[in-house]
């Protein structure tokens, strides 16, 4: 039987942006399924009726949820080209750094966006210091994967694009060249990255969106 793909998303998510990459960079053939978030589909909550958040990935028929559980689920499932290391060791350690991304650095740059005064200050500096023991993984390495993009340089994708969106909306420039310079060097070359090209939208439509959102109030779920 021919393996179904089918990916529930939104095109300015990050979090759907990270399955979109991991999925194109094993070559896995799926139909992209666009949700629209302000009234989301009777199907589309028939796979996530718990969480009710994109992205979902189908596969056969049955439904995974959340994006670093999506990863792991199509690095087992289809093992060419792997995404996670094969040392159980290295292999928690990436899902540390992974979920240090969501849990830390993520939660902090909502606050900067969202905060004023002593409270983005705060948030700033703890994203500023968060980047910086990121960074230290880089270890002269050209990516988090080494040689090529993995598991935690999908996860890191929010950084190397919506953050630079955030701050162009914001005017805000937390994450810069001289603060953080080796992650800045990874981020360029993750850009640079003919499949991350691929799957990206034009950065002018994110900031557009971005825009329509900040004068909104709202976010996308």
């Amino acid at each position: 039987m021919a393996e179904e793909v089918k990916m529930f998303g939104f095109w300015a998510s990050p979090f759907s942006y990270r399955v979109e990459l991991a999925l194109n960079l094993k070559g896995i053939r799926y139909e992209f399924i666009e949700e629209n978030l302000q009234n989301k589909s009777r199907s589309f909550l028939n796979y996530n009726p718990i969480t009710k958040k994109i992205p979902v990935i189908v596969h056969n028929e049955k439904s995974i949820v959340e994006s670093l559980v999506i990863l792991e689920y199509i690095d087992e499932t289809w093992k060419d080209i792997p995404l996670l290391p094969q040392d159980p060791h290295k292999r928690a350690l990436a899902r540390f750094w992974a979920n240090f991304i969501d849990d830390k650095i993520m939660k902090s740059a909502h606050r900067i966006a969202t905060s004023s005064g002593k409270e983005r200050e705060d948030a700033i500096e703890e994203n500023v210091e968060n980047l910086k023991l990121l960074e230290k993984e880089l270890a002269g390495k050209d990516f988090f994967g080494g040689n090529s993009i993995g598991y935690i340089d999908i996860a890191a994708s929010v950084i190397a694009i919506w953050f630079e969106v955030g701050q162009e909306v914001s005017g805000i420039h937390w994450f810069t060249q001289d603060e953080h310079p080796t992650l800045w060097k990874w981020k360029t070359k993750f850009e640079q990255d003919e499949v991350v090209k691929q799957c990206c939208p034009p950065k002018y439509k994110l900031v557009e969106f971005r825009k329509m959102l900040t004068a909104s109030g709202s976010a996308p779920k």
